[in-house]
């Protein structure tokens, strides 16, 4: 064979090694494929030494391997980085809804945060902790935040048809702490994107938290629809008891409606709730968590869920109030976190009897001859659509105040929170009328003014009273006049041209300034008093949060408390964020206060409010009230020795409630029974303190001040043994009968007893005293000149 015939051993063996990719010839890889593409340059070196066919077989099972592991490696990187975003602290922070207690301990209500109650695992009884686990992820103890079993068998289960999820609770943990859902839509690249997401956290949750505490958080997480959150709500909910006190029958029921809430809601369908509690029980057998003959047992037993008149949650004009007060109090972070104890001066016994003590009274209002107005029984029998956003019937208001701290025990805004949200306690400005006479009179006595100083009772003359116009002639409300009493009468029959009298004696400043003393008045120029004589009367508005609190001052003998609803709050932790201080203040002369106090007790017993005891209550008590004109507005304030209290009846667009409807009628009996529950609940209606200190003094009937000669030949002069010490002048004299000289009869007195002027010799020139001399003015002292700036 000739030479250039002969094949090229060496030329073969390289296009050989070049056809396997290993050869020496072959181009190295780049630096840019290296740093991309390196595990499968790394797989291709550590096959290179297998031999053929091996190597070939080896890399076409192996690379499609090689790609996936690096899909999983970049996954892994991108979402590793996207799950080290979230702050696992949220984890133990959830958002649960803040306990209202009342000053017994009595929870009246839970706001803010979410509707969940965090506890411990050790707080949830056993039979739902096998329950959930075999319902929703049975081998939890045994995987990390992937179960791959849970994933072959759900995608086996799919494919026959039935749908099953793979999600591990740990992943579930992460969606819900997270909200990972919110917002998704329906697209398979999202959900897929949040899938991949949920494990990545999860792998951090696995990776920083042991089992049990994973299973407490997510027990605490879990959404059972109506915004309930967490098991110890939903047991709360739907069973009324604790977690720890869940049967079989109820734990198997409320994992089985964890995957549709709604869908299978007892509340809703009680028999699609049974097909879900009967296929957790089985599932539970199968899980060996339970013998057949216990689900046989639990199957059988009758479901009891709360029943239907106390699923509604009842709204509350004292939930309102404390509401807007820890606004006021938190700051927005505390409020939405929630998960606070709240301990309130509220007395959840007096306030339940103050809300239906006003119903029952308007009720009967509205059954009187004369009442012309739209009834409550009449706006609930319309149907929801048709009804006004606020209902037209008569309203009403109560505020019950401790009178020694300010404590408030009962705030009732209205005759059904749910039918109306406005707190007419606290918001509601109306004409007080004879309410504020009181505080006209503290002023006058301020001023030296006592009980029995005569007042005229006569029509008002032009000019009488100091800002009043010539053309204004106000009445009494009975029309008539009597002429001159003592000043407590004008209090205790509640006549006008008496307190207009009194009031124009004080004088419009300082009644201003009592008003302000008392809390009636506040920065806000369209809630002041107006400077105008019928102020004297009470026309213009206030709120019967603030009425209550001005009366306190009364038995306080003249001391105001600041008026509190929240007495402590407490973190979850039990630290303690804020505690409410006793604030006082004397508001008037402890005399004064004392003095109307008297007065006033002769109202509630021979006054304007005597039909007190008739209605029931005969324990020591004192008040006044309240009618507005046309009867407008009825009102009622008064207290014991203990508690103050104020009662407000009226429309909400001010209109005539009826013809004779005083406070005596309409307000007074709605007191009645809120003082009879108190004082039955330990509240005592106890005799009211003395004077701090009186004297004796002899004043003048007409002028209220110290007697002078004048009087005591008028005839006006009297002993009053009564005298608080603190508003009596002693050299502050009657400026009606000053003191004169008093004549005498000089023939009765003989000459040698009546001294006579003697003649005075006239000093000698020599002997006269110097005289002055004048001395010329000296010149203007120097005056400061302005200087420009």
């Amino acid at each position: 064979m000739p030479k250039s015939a002969q094949p090229d051993s060496s030329k073969n063996s390289k296009n050989r090694a070049s056809r396997d990719g290993d050869g020496s010839g072959s181009s190295s890889p780049t630096f840019v494929s290296l740093l991309f593409f390196w595990p499968f340059h790394l797989f291709r070196l550590l096959t290179k030494p297998l031999g053929s066919p091996l190597r070939p077989l080896v890399r076409l099972a192996g690379y499609p391997c090689v790609a996936g592991l690096y899909v999983l490696l970049m996954l892994g990187v991108v979402y590793g980085f996207r799950a080290s975003r979230y702050d696992l602290q949220k984890i133990h922070a959830m958002p649960e809804r803040s306990i209202v207690f009342d000053r017994n301990g009595e929870e009246i209500g839970r706001i803010h945060g979410e509707k969940r109650d965090v506890i411990q695992l050790s707080q949830v009884s056993d039979t739902f902790r096998k329950a959930i686990l075999a319902r929703e992820d049975e081998r939890f103890y045994q995987h990390g935040a992937v179960d791959p079993i849970g994933i072959v068998r759900a995608f086996t289960k799919n494919l026959s048809g039935k749908k099953e999820g793979a999600s591990t609770l740990t992943q579930q943990l992460a969606s819900d702490v997270f909200r990972l859902k919110e917002g998704e839509s329906k697209n398979f690249i999202n959900q897929l994107d949040r899938k991949f997401l949920e494990i990545a956290i999860g792998i951090r949750i696995e990776s920083t938290m042991q089992k049990d505490e994973i299973l407490e958080a997510y027990l605490n997480s879990i959404n059972w629809g109506r915004q309930i959150r967490g098991i110890e709500e939903a047991s709360r909910v739907y069973f009324e008891k604790h977690a720890s006190q869940l049967s079989l029958s109820e734990s198997a029921l409320l994992a089985g409606i964890v995957r549709g809430p709604d869908a299978y809601n007892p509340f809703k369908s009680i028999e699609k709730a049974k097909r879900e509690r009967d296929t957790t029980l089985d599932r539970m057998v199968a899980a060996n968590a339970i013998t057949q003959a216990e689900a046989d047992a639990a199957k059988a037993e009758k479901i009891e869920v709360r029943p239907e008149w106390r699923r509604k949650f009842q709204e509350s004009y004292a939930m309102d109030a404390i509401r807007h007060d820890l606004e006021l109090i938190l700051e927005k972070e505390n409020l939405e976190l929630g998960g606070l104890t709240i301990s309130t001066t509220i007395d959840n016994r007096i306030q339940q009897r103050a809300e239906k003590a006003l119903d029952e009274r308007l009720r009967e209002v509205e059954q009187m001859g004369g009442y012309n107005h739209l009834t409550r029984t009449a706006w609930l029998k319309k149907p929801e659509d048709k009804r006004d956003p606020e209902p037209g019937y008569i309203q009403g208001a109560a505020v019950v105040m401790e009178n020694h701290g300010g404590a408030v025990l009962a705030v009732v805004g209205g005759r059904d929170a749910d039918e109306s949200r406005f707190n007419r306690a606290q918001r509601a400005q109306r004409q007080i009328g004879s309410i504020f006479k009181p505080f006209v009179y503290l002023a006058a006595f301020d001023r030296g003014l006592r009980p029995t100083t005569s007042i005229s009772d006569d029509p008002i003359s032009p000019g009488e009273i100091a800002g009043a116009p010539s053309t204004w002639h106000p009445k009494n409300s009975d029309g008539t006049y009597t002429g001159m009493h003592e000043a407590a009468y004008g209090l205790i029959r509640s006549r006008n041209t008496m307190s207009l009298r009194v009031g124009n004696y004080a004088g419009m400043e300082r009644v201003k300034d009592v008003a302000r003393s008392a809390g009636f008045l506040d920065r806000d120029p369209a809630k002041s008093m107006p400077e105008k004589p019928t102020s004297y009367l009470g026309a213009w508005e206030s709120t019967p949060w603030k009425v209550a609190s001005a009366y306190t001052i009364f038995p306080n003998n003249g001391e105001r408390y600041r008026p509190y609803l929240i007495r402590e709050i407490r973190d979850r932790d039990g630290n303690v964020l804020y505690a409410t201080p006793q604030l006082s203040y004397p508001a008037a002369k402890a005399g004064s206060a004392w003095a109307i106090s008297q007065i006033l007790r002769e109202v509630a017993s021979r006054g304007t409010a005597a039909a007190v005891k008739k209605l029931g209550f005969d324990k020591p008590c004192a008040g006044k009230t309240g009618t507005t004109n046309d009867f407008k507005d009825a009102w009622f304030a008064g207290y014991t020795s203990s508690l103050t209290c104020t009662v407000w009846v009226g429309f909400d667009t001010p209109v005539k409630t009826m013809q004779g409807g005083y406070g005596a009628t309409l307000a007074l009996p709605v007191w009645v029974k809120i003082m009879q529950t108190a004082d039955r609940l330990g509240y005592k209606a106890g005799e009211f303190s003395p004077a701090s200190k009186t004297i004796t003094a002899r004043l003048c009937r007409q002028s209220g001040k110290r007697a002078t000669a004048g009087c005591e030949e008028a005839g006006t002069a009297y002993a009053d043994h009564d005298v608080p010490a603190d508003t009596f002048d002693p050299n502050d004299l009657c400026p009606i009968h000053p003191a004169k000289a008093i004549p005498v009869d000089e023939d009765a007195v003989p000459d040698s007893a009546v001294p006579r002027a003697r003649p005075v010799l006239q000093p000698s020139a020599r002997d006269a005293p110097p005289r002055a001399v004048p001395v010329d003015e000296p010149r203007a002292p120097i005056r400061a000149q302005p200087v420009e700036e």
